[in-house]
């Protein structure tokens, strides 16, 4: 009667091991979270992106304004938008995306000051109304896209 012991290659292997089970699902997990992210919209990248640069912005101004002393009010305008109390070209004044656009007529105030009022603006896809994005601060912290 013969005997198997292990490393005989005369044994015969049924199904897989853990290990190449757990390498299988690692493959599968990273090519399925590729996929979600190839997925994303663009228009809501794109949105995100604009509100990010602007929050950054806004901080770049306030900053300015406290170092000068004087205070800087942004709004939109029809091309873009303004920083108005900053030398010309000192602050970018167009979108990344030329389908950004703000909701209503915002402005925004940042003063000199320290402590600002609080202050929220929604930037919106042009071509997909329904999407939006809240840019806001609550007036001693910096602006954040919500």
């Amino acid at each position: 009667m013969p005997i198997l012991a292990l490393g005989n290659p005369n044994r015969r292997r049924a199904g897989f091991t853990l290990l190449e089970l757990l390498v299988v699902m690692a493959i599968v997990a990273m090519v399925s979270a590729g996929v979600g992210f190839a997925m994303r919209d663009a228009s809501q990248v794109q949105l995100e992106r604009d509100a990010q640069r602007l929050a950054a912005l806004f901080e770049s101004a306030r900053a300015r304004s406290r170092v000068t002393g004087v205070p800087v009010r942004w709004h939109v305008q029809a091309s873009g938008f303004k920083f108005e109390g900053l030398a010309a070209q000192e602050l970018p004044n167009q979108w990344l995306d030329a389908d950004t656009t703000v909701a209503g007529g915002a402005q925004v105030w940042l003063g000199p000051e320290p402590i600002i009022e609080p202050q929220a603006v929604v930037l919106v896809s042009r071509r997909h109304p329904n999407r939006s994005v809240r840019l806001a601060t609550d007036g001693v912290r910096p602006f954040t896209v919500q």
